[in-house]
């Protein structure tokens, strides 16, 4: 671990000053960013959405065939939805989608016949009503458990699980039948499950990769900024003595994953004000991305970045979200190891395929069903093979047409997703050998928490940086654990 790399040297901090300190030189890991099928082109919105779904059914029909055949055995029927007959036990692979009376509707506000009052935002929009329905291409029908007394248990349970794990979206294979009412009773389901993995280089030295997210500059917090500078001082060397030096040589990139400026800059107050209450106001947002620049300069100079945008980043809100310009960085610009890159972003460093988010698709899923964990979330979506099974329904994205760029052709190494609560990491292994590490990168600016994955074995890591604390009123003091 890192912190094993890292311990004190004897008499180096303490010591007289040596005639000539040791050099470490940084270990420079191999690069290629693989994110080319989330850059948009040419961007037209006059197409429908339904186009997205189409497509995304038509990419992963083969493989939930396939997964049905090895689920219900080879002779199992897969029909499409006008093909079923009542009472006939067979498969069905389609697209969920869940009806909820609590998903915020702008056509329901505005409607004169309804003249309802816009309704607070909830935490969540799922109710005890809400129904489950799968549709193909052509038509939907209603799911329902199987309430038979002696299935009760095993079908309701089989039922809960799945309205649970999958979110309007995905898409998956259903085993049961029609009942005469025309809903199909669910007896099983299985979803498309890891993509096929390539083999993983093998790295003979440790090697590590910070991923850190939700630097939220622009607040109201100094302590997040004393973290984050405490942060760019221990990867670029300037923190601890040589045991802390020698460890931080190892840290071969830092990925940034969205999130860069606070909420509290994309205040809309000037929209509201007179034009000329606001004509010499400068946006928060600006002041925020001068400090940004400032400490990504400091960052380049030693080490490779990747900075990817988030939900409160100067870009676009539809994913995927297409890199941050470069002019808002004139410092750290001039320095060719600053990759401004995509969200969603994937990358191969030193062979070890990188996967994530900055986590607008797990927030998406956490309101719209029961779930709450990152890490489940992260595990089920790469189960569906899809990065953001609720996008476009509650979840912006770009009405793509012939492709569906969220779809998972490879399984990745490491799979993150960015501005989580509080740190999480946990491995995973798939029916064909697959390993992935599944990390949940804390928000920095409320967690003062950052973490370091190694490349060699794939173990991850917290690293905190804490600030003065007002829980010892005599002594406070400043920490920097790993």
């Amino acid at each position: 671990m890192f912190s094993d790399l890292t311990g004190q040297r004897q008499g180096t901090l303490l010591g007289p000053p040596a005639p000539q300190g040791p050099v470490f030189e940084r270990v420079r890991p191999s690069y290629v960013n693989c994110s080319e099928r989330f850059k948009l082109g040419e961007r037209t919105f006059s197409r429908q959405y339904a186009h997205i779904y189409a497509t995304r059914l038509e990419e992963m029909r083969p493989t939930l065939t396939q997964r049905a055949q090895q689920t219900w055995g080879v002779n199992v029927q897969v029909k499409k939805l006008f093909e079923i007959e009542m009472g006939e036990q067979c498969c069905i692979v389609g697209t969920i989608f869940k009806h909820m009376e609590l998903q915020p509707s702008i056509l329901r506000e505005i409607s004169e016949e309804h003249n309802l009052l816009p309704q607070p935002p909830r935490a969540k929009y799922i109710s005890q009503s809400d129904e489950l329905i799968l549709e193909d291409e052509l038509q939907r029908i209603k799911l329902e458990g199987n309430i038979d007394t002696q299935k009760f248990v095993t079908g309701k349970e089989v039922f809960l699980s799945l309205w649970h794990l999958v979110g309007l979206g995905s898409v998956i294979a259903v085993f049961g039948a029609e009942k005469n009412d025309g809903k199909f009773m669910v007896e099983g389901y299985c979803t498309a499950d890891l993509p096929p993995q390539p083999p993983r280089k093998a790295l003979d030295t440790d090697r590590f990769v910070l991923l850190a997210s939700g630097l939220g500059l622009g607040g109201t917090s100094a302590d997040s900024l004393l973290g984050l500078q405490l942060l760019v001082d221990m990867v670029t060397g300037q923190l601890g003595d040589e045991g802390e030096q020698s460890g931080a040589s190892l840290i071969s990139r830092v990925l940034l994953a969205g999130n860069l400026l606070s909420q509290r800059t994309q205040g809309k107050d000037s929209v509201n004000k007179a034009k000329y209450l606001t004509k010499k106001t400068q946006a928060g947002s600006v002041e925020a991305i001068r400090i940004l620049d400032e400490i990504l300069v400091q960052l380049v100079a030693s080490v490779p970045v990747d900075l990817m945008p988030g939900e409160y980043d100067p870009t676009n809100y539809t994913l995927p979200q297409q890199p941050l310009h470069r002019c808002m960085f004139p410092l750290s610009t001039a320095y060719p190891t600053l990759q401004l890159v995509s969200n969603p972003f994937q990358a191969e460093i030193d062979g070890i395929r990188f996967l994530g988010t900055a986590g607008q698709n797990v927030k998406d899923i956490c309101r719209y069903s029961s779930q709450d964990d990152h890490l489940d979330i992260l595990e089920n979506t790469l189960r569906l093979r899809h990065l953001a099974p609720t996008a476009p329904d509650t979840l912006g994205c770009y009405p793509f047409y012939q492709s569906d760029p969220f779809i998972l052709q490879e399984c990745p190494d490491i799979y993150f997703c960015g501005n989580a609560p509080s740190y999480q990491s946990k491995h995973i292994t798939g029916a064909d050998g697959q390993e992935v590490l599944l990390v949940a990168i804390p928000e920095f600016c409320t967690t003062q928490t950052a973490c370091l994955v190694n490349l060699r074995n794939l173990d991850c890591q917290p690293i905190s940086f804490s600030a003065f604390s007002g829980e010892d009123q005599e002594e406070s003091e400043m920490n920097v654990s790993h």
